[in-house]
């Protein structure tokens, strides 16, 4: 039986779940790999890519047995660690009497971000920004911040504005991307990229510094902008190329079907949520070129095999 960081949390204690979400925030902030808004690794390793995640905790689990970040913390050696990224946590499809608890997806991932504060990267997503700001999003006709905070409310009672400040520090520190430095270029994960329509009043120096409350405002933010971003072309994708680095993106946000899909010249977008949902595993030493990569995607409506 796999045990997880997050095995035996009481997700109804306003204390335990703060105290979580407070030490992965500071784990977040604090970690070796975090520079500026990113966190970075470089190869030799191994590479978990997700996509959205919403709440499905039977993909979640799967994706952390997959990066080997399962059993006791100690006893699991460095080099059986993969990096395993998560976003999208919240928000699912699965409600209960109009309430979304999907809090405990949140609080589980936080554990898993303090046991394993340089192998879990939990990259910023626009529906945590958005229950962080209080931004409406209606999801399949669910207006789902104020079905997130009904779920709190019903848990903690009282108690709820202490857990919503813990889960907005939490947000807050997380990074807009990872970037993995391998001998085939640089791969870069995050939620999205910012669309065309944004590059104009888009700061793409945001990844070298610290975010500022400023940056996570609608419409006007370059964090926002980032994780908000549809509709990317081939011409701004090789724009942020040029001025980034990167070799290939791998993003979320987008619906896929099919789990994963290259968007050319150098895009590979997952979700991790759905029936079809996959996880991109990519070796950091010999990555395959974009275009290829989907075709390694696994399938997470299977188990993982050891």
């Amino acid at each position: 039986m796999r045990v997880h960081a997050f095995e035996g949390l009481d997700l109804a204690s306003a204390d335990e779940v703060c105290r979580v979400l407070r030490t992965a925030g500071e784990a977040s902030r604090d970690a070796s790999c975090r520079r500026g808004s990113i966190d970075w690794t470089e190869a030799p390793g191994v590479l978990i890519a997700t996509g959205d995640i919403h709440d499905n905790p039977l993909h979640l689990s799967r994706v952390i047995e997959a990066a080997g970040l399962h059993g006791d913390v100690e006893a699991t050696p460095e080099s059986e660690r993969s990096h395993l990224t998560l976003h999208e946590l919240i928000h699912g499809e699965h409600l209960m009497g109009g309430m979304d608890f999907s809090y405990r997806a949140l609080v589980r991932v936080a554990a898993l971000k303090a046991a394993y504060p340089e192998h879990v990267h939990v990259l910023l997503a626009n529906h945590e920004l958005a229950q962080i700001i209080g931004s409406g999003i209606i999801k399949d006709g669910v207006r789902v911040v104020e079905a997130f905070n009904d779920g709190v409310e019903r848990v903690f009672g009282d108690e709820a504005r202490r857990v919503y400040d813990a889960i907005a520090g939490f947000v807050r520190s997380m990074p807009l991307a990872l970037r993995c430095d391998t001998p085939r270029g640089v791969i870069q994960c995050s939620h999205s990229v910012p669309s065309p329509a944004m590059m104009g009043r888009f700061d793409v120096g945001i990844l070298d510094r610290d975010l500022t409350e400023a940056d996570y405002q609608p419409l006007t933010g370059s964090a926002h902008m980032m994780v908000w971003g549809r509709h990317y072309d081939a011409e701004s994708l090789e724009d942020l190329v040029e001025r980034w680095g990167v070799t290939m993106f791998i993003l979320g946000h987008e619906k896929v079907p099919e789990g994963a899909r290259f968007v050319p010249p150098c895009a590979v977008v997952l979700n991790s949520d759905h029936a079809n949902g996959v996880y991109l595993p990519i070796d950091l030493t010999e990555p395959p070129d974009p275009q290829g990569a989907p075709r390694f995607a696994r399938r997470l409506a299977q188990p993982v095999l050891d």
